[in-house]
């Protein structure tokens, strides 16, 4: 075996592979030289090359989702570091494992006019868990450090910064190893929740009890307790497609639910105790809703961070979920029409789905309503965000199917980038639904020499940035269309020749059908449908439906 001779490149590696991050991203550079060579002359790791850089982190994002396990990525010095920083930021608000190991000029060299020379240190400090700044020199604080880096990555759910100087040569190899690190082992981490028995006494006496879920991994809840939720008279629970919790009696669709309600209709739902758990919440009324007729109490479970969405937090339960459940729900169900007369309006809501969907002209709104009932049952569906995410949050989907999108910061950046790596994880066929403009600014995510076959990918082509039509101020000047908008003429035809993917196209109900039996049977390689959609009607299509909801 070959190993980098600089020893504080041999000590990153060591600990890597006894930390178990077995997965590294690494962009093409010299001054990574003594890290690319260890790891990629090392069997027990899996390397991948991504040229660039933000493309990279993205990709490393995707897997990392998928593990539930840090992925590492690798850089050279200077500018390439902070490309790495918007898929840093999600990781961050998402809750998931990454580790950044960048190389750096030992900082002699830092500020005194030197090429691809910034200052490296706690870069990302606003949006890590951890910044290991290691000096040029193997020492057992190095080691200490880097430990730390990767324990804490895993146990506070978060991206980590390791920082490493190295002095040239950068290019030498030893055949055995000539520093040994000295390996710790991992700190367990302690998880004790004291159930005082008066929030339990509040749940059961609670008539109205509002449950909202945000973004969770699939399968994380015990369905016995999600059971327990559905079937008690109190309880209302609303899910987001990101929630990946099934029940019949949850409602998946929010803003169709509470979009029409009357201000008599927001006093009658408004809840007594608030319980939510999951990440971030696409929902931008139930955020509303909620912040203007607060609960006298809202509870989340979490294991490490709770956010006051709603202004109006009381108790952060430091826990699991399943633990939360275990401990908290009692068999008894207190007597509530709260469940039942929300039903009952649900009901209403989607009869009048069904009659819009039904007569609704070709728009984004009718593509989301076919895909609704066409996508495959069993597949990773990965959503960009924008539009794309708003719109699927308004149909139903068939419960086998898993939904993931980058919520923690809500970028359209790198959305590409991540379905591409979350599906190199999953042996599931991916399915990546995405805008025009989210797909073309990550376009060289598809320069990856990684996507599975049975990658696909639909884009929304409306020939701008629809969401900006949707939102309140749109008037259409120049500017608009020019500043917001960011208007074009652009598809994927050439990209998809560029990269050969299979390529195939929709501008109507009857192109869709055929267009998209043909893309979802191709097997050869992954593939790409582009569904053309009108530019300036998909707005007011969007509103009618939920003017709809009111009649």
């Amino acid at each position: 075996m070959m190993y980098p001779k600089i020893p504080l490149a041999q000590s990153i590696i060591e600990i890597c592979k006894q930390k178990e991050v077995q997965h590294i991203v690494i962009s093409p550079g010299s001054r990574n030289a003594p890290l690319t060579i260890g790891f990629t002359n090392n069997s027990y790791f899996k390397c991948y090359s991504i040229a660039d850089e933000r493309c990279a982190a993205f990709f490393a994002l995707g897997m990392a989702q998928q593990m539930q396990k840090p992925v590492a990525l690798v850089c050279t010095s200077g500018s390439a570091l902070l490309n790495y920083y918007p898929a840093l930021a999600e990781a961050f608000y998402s809750q998931i494992p990454l580790v950044v190991i960048s190389a750096d000029r030992p900082q002699s060299k830092i500020d005194i006019g030197d090429g691809q020379t910034i200052r490296q240190e706690n870069v990302f400090a606003n949006h890590s868990l951890f910044n290991a700044n290691l000096s040029d020199e193997t020492s057992v604080a190095n080691d200490n450090l880097i430990q730390e880096a990767l324990e804490i990555t895993v146990s506070k759910k978060g991206p980590v910064h390791i920082n490493a100087p190295f002095e040239e040569p950068l290019y030498g190899t030893v055949s055995e190893m000539t520093y040994f690190p000295l390996i710790s082992q991992n700190k367990e981490r302690e998880n004790t929740v004291n159930f005082q028995p008066e929030f339990l006494q509040k749940w059961n006496k609670a008539t109205k009890k509002l449950i909202v879920v945000g973004e969770l991994f699939p399968n994380s809840i015990e369905q016995k307790y999600l059971d327990s939720l559905g079937n008690d008279p109190s309880v209302v629970v609303l899910t987001e497609k990101t929630s990946n919790i099934h029940h019949e009696s949850f409602i998946n669709q929010i803003d169709t639910l509470i979009t029409p309600f009357s201000e008599e209709d927001f006093e009658d739902f408004q809840p007594e105790i608030l319980l939510t758990f999951g990440g971030m919440v696409i929902s931008k009324r139930i955020k509303s809703f909620l912040r203007k007729y607060q609960p006298e109490n809202h509870w989340h479970v979490d294991e490490l961070r709770a956010y006051d969405t709603y202004g109006v937090l009381s108790h952060h339960f430091e826990t699991s979920v399943n633990t939360f459940f275990n401990n908290f729900l009692d068999a008894d169900k207190v007597e509530s029409n709260y469940k039942e007369s929300i039903a009952a309006i649900w009901k209403d809501r989607v009869k009048a789905h069904t009659i819009y969907s039904g007569s609704v002209s070709f728009s984004d709104f009718k593509v989301f309503d076919f895909l609704s009932q066409h996508l495959p049952e069993n597949i990773q569906l990965q959503v960009s965000n924008s539009s794309p995410i708003r719109y699927i949050q308004l149909f139903d989907l068939n419960p086998t199917i898993e939904v993931f999108c980058n919520r923690g910061t809500s970028g359209i950046d790198g959305s590409t980038s991540t379905a591409i790596g979350a599906a190199v994880m999953n042996q599931k066929l991916t399915l990546f639904i995405t805008g025009d403009i989210s797909f073309l600014y990550d376009s060289n995510a598809l320069w990856n020499n990684y996507i599975p076959k049975n990658f696909k990918i639909i884009v929304l082509n409306n020939g701008g940035g629809g969401i900006f039509r949707i939102l309140p101020g749109h008037q259409e000047t120049e500017t608009f269309n020019t500043f917001f908008e960011t208007s074009h003429q652009l598809n994927a035809v050439h990209l998809a020749k560029m990269y050969q993917i299979s390529y195939f196209a929709a501008t109507d109900e009857a192109s869709l059908e055929a267009s998209y039996l043909s893309f979802i049977n191709e097997q050869n390689g992954p593939s790409i449908l582009e569904v053309f959609t009108p530019e300036k009607r998909n707005n007011s299509i969007l509103l009618d439906f939920f003017k709809s909801l009111k009649n």
